[in-house]
C-alpha cells in the first residue's frame, strides 16, 4: 500500500480500505449526529457557531453534497457511504493549501482527536511542512484540560508527539504504546491558542487537524483543513459557511496504516516528498 500514488490506485485503495464507498459508520450514528447538531447542541457544534439554522432536511442535503451520504431521508439504517471522487478532489485541495502553506514557511499548528488512527497521517505531514520550513507551534505543553466526556468531566493533559498536537487523560493507565484520547472538543485548539499568545510566539496561519481542532480554529478565523466522517457534519457546515477551507470526506475510524497512502499522495501533489 505504500507505493499508492496514481489517482487510480488512490481510488481503488479508497475503496478497497472502506475509506470511501460503504464505510463502517451507521447510518444511524450519522443521523442522530445530525438532529444533535441541528438542535445546536455543543457535542455536535464542537467549536463552530453556524451562521443559519440548519435543519435536518438542509443538512443531509450538505451532508450527501459535500460526503456523498444518502440523500434520501428515508434512508434510516444500514452502513453509511462517502463518494471516492469527493474524497480525491478533496485531497487534492487539501495538498494545494499544503503545498501554499510550504512555500510561505508559515506557522503551522497540527493537532487530532483521533491519535489512535490517524496520528501518523498527521506525523507525515508534520515532518515534511517542518523540512520545508514552516514553524510547528507546540505552546501549552503538559497543560492540563478539563472535558466534558459523557462519563463526566476528565482532565486531560496535552502532549506533542511527532510535531502533532493531541490529549492524554490523567491519572488512567493506557495500553502501552497507545497515543492519546480520542475527543471531539474544542478545547485543546483554544487552550494552544490562548499559550501561544501569552508566550508571544507566533500564532498558527494553518490548522490541520480533525473535529474540535479544525472547527475551533475556523470559528477564529484562522484557515482550518482537515478529515471528517459522515458523522462530523459540523466540519461540512464550516466548510459550507467559508469558515473552514478543506473537509475531506474519508471514515477516520479505520486501521492506521490505511491513511499511509493518503499521505503520501497529499505529500506528492504538494510537491513535499521526503
Amino acid at each position: 500500500m505504500a507505493g499508492v500514488l496514481s489517482v487510480d490506485a488512490l481510488r481503488a485503495h479508497l475503496l478497497g480500505a472502506r475509506l470511501a464507498g460503504t464505510t463502517a459508520t451507521s447510518r444511524e450514528k450519522s443521523l442522530r449526529r445530525y438532529r444533535l447538531f441541528s438542535a445546536g447542541d455543543p457535542r455536535a457544534l464542537i467549536g463552530l457557531e453556524p451562521r443559519r439554522d440548519w435543519p435536518l432536511p438542509a443538512l443531509l442535503a450538505l451532508m450527501a453534497e459535500q460526503c456523498g451520504v444518502s440523500a434520501d431521508p428515508a434512508t434510516v439504517s444500514g452502513q453509511d457511504t462517502i463518494d471516492p471522487e469527493l474524497t480525491i478532489r478533496s485531497l487534492d485541495d487539501f495538498a494545494e493549501r499544503l503545498h501554499s502553506a510550504a512555500e510561505r514557511r508559515i506557522p503551522v499548528l497540527l493537532g487530532t482527536g483521533h491519535p489512535g488512527r490517524l496520528l501518523d497521517f498527521y506525523a507525515s505531514l508534520a515532518s515534511a511542512l517542518s523540512a520545508a520550513g514552516c514553524t510547528l507551534l507546540t505552546s501549552a505543553e503538559g497543560r492540563r484540560i478539563d472535558i466534558t466526556t459523557r462519563f463526566g468531566v476528565r482532565q486531560f493533559s496535552l502532549r506533542y508527539v511527532g510535531g502533532v498536537a493531541l490529549v492524554r487523560e490523567t491519572g488512567v493507565r493506557t495500553t502501552p504504546g497507545a497515543p492519546g484520547a480520542h475527543t471531539h472538543s474544542p478545547l485543546p485548539v483554544r487552550t494552544v491558542l490562548a499559550a501561544a499568545m501569552s508566550e508571544g510566539g507566533p500564532l498558527p496561519e494553518l490548522v490541520i487537524g480533525d473535529h474540535g481542532w479544525v472547527c475551533a480554529a475556523g470559528q477564529l478565523g484562522i484557515e482550518a483543513i482537515g478529515p471528517a466522517d459522515t458523522d462530523d457534519p459540523a466540519l461540512f457546515v464550516g466548510q459550507a459557511e467559508g469558515r473552514i477551507s478543506v473537509v475531506v470526506p474519508v471514515d477516520d475510524a479505520v486501521r492506521s496504516s490505511y491513511y499511509r497512502p493518503l499521505a503520501r499522495y497529499v505529500l506528492k501533489r504538494a510537491r513535499l516528498s521526503q
